[in-house]
């Protein structure tokens, strides 16, 4: 009986040793929060929500650990910017000059220029991990509605080939400008951007959607931040998501004569699915407005001419 033991002890003891260097190897793969993030270096600021999603401030991140995973990992970053009509002419050059710089260096980035006219790229000065794509928008139902008309474009082409492309995907408006690193701390599975005004001012009274009519309705008495509609991102079938139930809405809505913002709806989809990642108001900041203290380095502004 012994000697059988004995036997069945030592069959095993190659699964064990396998089960062990998997379990190491799979370690080694994964990126724990603590290897990373910091948020007790910003005790000034909300650097953890109450669904414990990271805000990411400058500060609260570890860069370095950060790169050495997704360098591990050789992602592709996608970043999509529309441009229709006068935005092409007005900031399209200043974004892409300034993203081509800023915007994930040292990883490889397929910029997605969605325009509705033909368009020649500015002479960039970019890296060779770089590349552009120019989309075409098509012929919609929506023009009145450019919002809709933008994720909708947005939708069909990562359904189209976005989505097999990119490990992580934002889209933003073309009306900012890169004046920091937009690094790997911003990735995640759902990311979104924390609006410069409304972080510093009361709950109550964020302009969400009021009226119990529309399907961007957030009641008075709920709510857990403002988001704004410059930049939101994550993997590719996350955005996808936003996008597609987005345009459910709005139509919903324009169908039974509700108009409301791009930005309220988006706000809905955030407070009913949380995201897994918030950029703090230094992401994006309006340069109208005074630096507070809390932001310490602006990573993206608007462009001063814009409209806020």
């Amino acid at each position: 009986m012994r000697t059988r033991r004995m036997m069945f002890l030592v069959s095993l003891f190659p699964l064990l040793m396998m089960v062990m260097f998997y379990i190491r190897d799979h370690q080694e793969e994964q990126l724990q929060r603590s290897d990373w993030f910091k948020p007790r270096n910003r005790l000034d600021v909300i650097t953890t929500t109450n669904w414990l999603a990271p805000v990411i401030w400058e500060g609260t991140f570890n860069r370095e650990a950060l790169e050495k995973f997704y360098r591990k990992q050789n992602i592709t970053v996608g970043l999509a910017v529309f441009a229709f009509d006068r935005l092409i002419d007005e900031y399209l050059d200043l974004f892409l000059q300034s993203a081509s710089k800023f915007f994930m260096p040292g990883h490889k980035v397929i910029f997605y220029i969605i325009v509705d006219r033909h368009l020649q790229l500015p002479d960039i000065k970019h890296s060779p991990l770089q590349s552009f794509q120019i989309l075409m928008s098509g012929s919609e139902r929506w023009w009145n509605h450019l919002d809709l008309v933008r994720m909708k474009i947005l939708g069909d082409y990562i359904q189209q080939h976005i989505k097999d492309e990119v490990d992580f995907l934002f889209s933003m408006t073309a009306n900012l400008i890169f004046q920091n690193e937009f690094g790997v701390e911003t990735l995640g599975k759902s990311v979104a951007q924390l609006h410069f005004w409304w972080y510093f001012q009361n709950t109550t009274d964020f302009p969400y959607e009021r009226r119990a009519q529309s399907t961007a309705y957030i009641p008075f008495e709920l709510g857990d931040f403002y988001y704004a509609g410059t930049i939101f991102g994550g993997v590719p079938l996350q955005v996808l998501s936003v996008v597609q139930e987005y345009i459910r809405n709005v139509i919903w809505d324009i169908e039974n004569g509700i108009n409301s913002t791009y930005e309220k709806y988006l706000n809905k989809y955030f407070f009913l699915n949380k995201p897994t990642k918030l950029l703090s108001p230094e992401y994006c900041w309006n340069p109208v407005f005074r630096i507070p203290r809390q932001v310490w380095r602006v990573k993206v502004a608007e462009h001063p001419t814009a409209s806020w």
